[in-house]
């Protein structure tokens, strides 16, 4: 299969999860808030690798309210998407919003300093 139809089902996958996602009546996975970030389909197409992130709520528990509708939600995939085979999926959580947090909070703490400046004078 070409790569860029690949490319373009795990886009179509992200979008779809994320409408699904909202239907779901686990408490979970309801009360959390919950994103899909990336899709990971299989060349064949029999399994897909979902991550997501939790910005609210335990991930743990998330997590296990996912598996549980995981049967739910590949149901739902196969009728919105028109795909011979629905992948099966596994839910892998992705840290990478929280870890962009971060970095960002610990950027925004440096302190600039007139070093800039005084090296010019010293050069002149």
């Amino acid at each position: 299969m070409a790569k860029y139809r690949r490319g373009r089902i795990n886009e179509e996958m992200v979008k779809e999860l994320s409408s699904i996602l909202r239907e779901i009546k686990d408490p979970r996975v309801s009360d959390a808030f919950v994103s899909v970030t990336a899709a990971d389909v299989t060349p064949d197409l029999k399994f897909a690798k979902i991550y997501y992130s939790v910005m609210s709520g335990d991930t743990k528990e998330v997590g296990k309210g996912l598996k549980s509708a995981s049967g739910y939600i590949r149901k739902r995939l196969a009728e919105t998407l028109n795909l011979r085979q629905t992948p099966e999926l596994s839910f892998v959580t992705d840290d990478s919003i929280a870890y962009g947090a971060h970095i960002n909070s610990l950027l925004n703490k440096i302190e600039f300093t007139e070093i800039a400046e005084d090296e010019e004078q010293t050069n002149e």
